[in-house]
């Protein structure tokens, strides 16, 4: 087992975290909380803009729960950290875009960490499943999320076979934006990183913001919400310098410079 089951690495304003815990990137109490420092202080680092959330290797994504070591005492309702299994199930206020690269075996709450992120690319050889019934348990994470983004009947089959489905399927019911070569993989998670680093942060915490919270909305509350000035991101941006550079750079016919306040 290598030291430091998480690496990260900067470029400008994109932050790669690699989950590294050989053999099967299973991950553990204590990954899942250095999990949500990571991703706690990306939040808040002002000068960060975009995440891609990798696995080392190529037959494992993630497996999710690490059963070892909760065979060896690590309770599964233990502490998993500031932002919940994984640090971002649960990370509050993550108001800027994350993508996923999968690449291999990528079930249970390897999934459920997946469908956490913003944008989900996967190479050819990936494959997915949520096999959890098989061994008496609930998918939770997945119950809740999976029928939102997918047509019901589909994800109550995945969640109610446990059944293997490969990257070709996961893209047909949307849950990926693009497939990829697996040598190609990480490359295009950087150059979409770096399109979304070049556009307008505070719009996209907006997005983010209304989102999230709109979800369990009907349409009008969350439209009179935004309208009353209820979204504190909503409120940011309008305010901000940025929303005068947006409008003076279409006017002056040239690309605007985000900064963000």
């Amino acid at each position: 087992m290598t030291q430091t089951p998480i690496r990260t690495r900067r470029e400008g304003g994109i932050l790669e975290v690699t989950l590294d815990r050989p053999k099967a990137n299973a991950i553990d109490l204590a990954t899942s909380r250095i999990m949500g420092e990571t991703f706690r202080d990306f939040r808040d680092d002002e000068t960060l803009r975009v995440a891609i959330l990798r696995a080392e290797g190529e037959k494992f994504f993630c497996p999710g729960w690490d059963l070892k070591a909760a065979a060896e005492g690590d309770a599964v309702d233990g502490d998993y950290g500031v932002g919940g299994f994984g640090g971002l199930q649960e990370l509050p206020r993550l108001n800027k875009p994350v993508i996923c690269a999968v690449n291999g075996i990528c079930c249970g709450g390897g999934l459920e960490l997946a469908l956490s992120c913003d944008l989900i690319l996967a190479s050819q050889t990936a494959t997915f499943a949520l096999p959890e019934i098989r061994s008496g348990t609930v998918a939770d994470a997945a119950s809740i999320k999976l029928p939102k983004r997918i047509p019901y009947h589909v994800a109550m089959d995945l969640l109610l076979t446990g059944r293997w489905f490969d990257a070709e399927e996961a893209r047909q019911w949307g849950l990926l934006k693009e497939i990829t070569r697996p040598e190609d993989l990480l490359e295009k998670c950087w150059e979409l990183a770096r399109l979304l680093e070049s556009g307008p942060p505070l719009v996209y915490a907006a997005i983010k913001e209304v989102v999230r919270e709109a979800e369990d909305m009907k349409f009008q509350d969350a439209l009179n919400k935004i309208t009353r000035s209820q979204f504190a991101t909503v409120e940011t941006l309008y305010s901000s310098e940025d929303q005068l550079e947006g409008a003076r750079a279409f006017a002056e016919k040239r690309d605007p410079v985000w900064k963000g306040r």
